[in-house]
């Protein structure tokens, strides 16, 4: 079992101000796999107080000096790569698969991004007599989420040592190990004391301390649109900047002109992707209502492919869901999916067959539903499909957007321009046609309740920088 239980202050591991151990939980085998300290207000101060210090020579560093200290993290990272993989798989259960390609890559791939992206990034620009300077902003507080751990802690971390920024890092309490091994890798990469701190915690402690706190001038939090709301009604009384990158509940229209075939089977094995926990998934999939019979059949198949089971097993393809709570809550959606007239194509509630422990949700298709029923709006965050028939394209737009997310959407046809114009026409932050995936340089947020800002490349340094104008400096 692991022992996690220091927090990564001002350059030293150290003891939470007052002890406050939480498990952490493996669920695919129900046991304890680490255990952490739950942190304080008092220990949130304490590495304010270190990012405070920190920033005045930090912010000042010059853009070769961050080049030279984003390659050595890359190289630790890359030292660090199957442990940071390993520990992915036990605290979320991801299948090996996963988590030694996807998951610990985005890691990774972000501070290569940041580096890439920092070499020529321009900070001045001249305006006429004047000159305008992007600087940092100064103490960053990042709060990630669970699901995917590494990239959502790299992807804010990078560009703010890119940019010249100091922070404080909360992880999800329910996934924190592979935080723990990301401080190592900060640590051995000699990133200077006190410009990257971590402190675990839950959310009304240590994410409301860090929300609230005067002395941070920017919160970067990813996670549920409720809890985003909170982090933003706690920051406005110090005025901080807030992103958010927030919740989906992400539309896939199969156009009447796509490959049926390939379309339904891209969009299934998409949304099993992660077991499901991901905010971008395309968990409604609009398909003509002629057609959604045979839709139904692809969709089928495509599931009982899905081999789920132990995550270390080379032939697992999906594992559980990240905890008892989730697992709970999906068995409820789905649930009321039933209650409320979906047809079940396959999958429904309970665990897959052969497996009697672990948080193993059955992958699920719905069917025959309307965008009105709880499954079509609420994010279910598992294994769960919701297949929307519709008549007309205008009607299948209408349905598209009929949500209060924004974050991602899909589009299958057999004709580019046709599926241009109708992405035009998605109110969302990304939207990906016939099956295309966005690398690292892409803008990745979105519309509406699923937040605000940008992450990823050069757009995500945008978060992390003022911008100040100074008068009569001349040419």
């Amino acid at each position: 079992m692991r022992d996690y239980r220091q927090f990564y202050i001002n350059g030293k591991w150290v003891d939470p101000a007052k002890p406050n151990d939480c498990d952490v939980i493996n669920p695919a085998t129900e046991e304890v796999c680490g255990r952490i300290s739950l942190g304080s207000e008092a220990d949130v101060n304490d590495a304010v107080e270190a990012a405070k210090v920190a920033f005045e020579s930090f912010s000042r560093t010059s853009r070769e000096e961050r080049i030279e200290l984003l390659e050595a993290c890359v190289e630790s990272y890359k030292k660090h790569y199957m442990e940071i993989a390993n520990a992915i798989r036990e605290e979320m259960g991801a299948p090996q698969s996963l988590a030694s390609t996807a998951q610990a890559y985005c890691g990774q791939g972000h501070l290569e991004e940041a580096l890439r992206v920092l070499r020529t990034f321009e900070f001045e620009e001249q305006l006429g007599d004047h000159r305008l300077f992007k600087e940092p902003i100064g103490v960053c507080g990042l709060i990630t989420p669970w699901n995917w751990p590494v990239n959502q802690i790299s992807c804010k971390v990078a560009p703010a040592l890119a940019v010249g920024c100091t922070m404080v890092l909360k992880p999800s309490e329910v996934a924190p190990l592979s935080a723990y091994i990301f401080a190592q890798v900060m640590d051995e990469a000699g990133v200077p004391a006190g410009v990257f701190n971590l402190v675990n915690g839950d959310g009304p402690t240590v994410g409301t301390a860090l929300s609230q706190h005067p002395d941070i001038s920017m919160i970067s939090f990813t996670g549920s649109t409720r809890a985003g709301s909170l982090v933003a009604q706690n920051a406005a009384p110090t005025v901080k900047r807030v992103t958010q990158e927030l919740g989906g509940k992400s539309p896939n229209i199969v156009l009447d002109d796509a490959d049926l075939e390939a379309a339904v089977a891209r969009g299934v094995m998409h949304m099993y992707n992660n077991t499901g926990q991901s905010c971008n998934a395309p968990s409604r999939m609009l398909v003509p209502a002629a057609k959604l019979a045979a839709a139904e059949a692809i969709a089928a198949k495509v599931t009982e492919s899905v081999v789920v089971g132990d995550p270390e097993a080379e032939s697992t393809t999906m594992g559980p869901v990240v905890s008892r709570v989730q697992f709970d809550r999906i068995q409820s959606l789905i649930q009321k999916g039933i209650d409320e007239g979906a047809k079940v194509v396959t999958g429904g509630p309970g665990l897959p067959d052969g497996l009697g422990k672990g948080y193993f949700v059955r992958p699920t298709v719905f069917s025959q539903a309307n965008n009105e029923m709880t499954i079509a709006r609420e994010e279910i965050f598992g294994p769960v499909l919701t297949m929307i028939p519709y008549e007309t394209e205008e009607e299948a737009i209408r349905i598209a957007n009929d949500t209060p997310y924004g974050l991602a959407g899909y589009v299958q046809s057999g004709d580019i321009d046709h599926a241009r114009q109708v992405a035009s026409r998605i109110r969302a932050g990304n939207v990906s046609i016939n099956g295309s995936a966005a690398g690292f340089d892409v803008p990745f947020g979105g519309f509406k309740q699923s937040g605000n800002g940008r992450e990823w490349g050069s757009h995500g340094f945008t978060d992390y920088l003022e911008i100040k104008a100074v008068q009569g400096f001349g040419e």
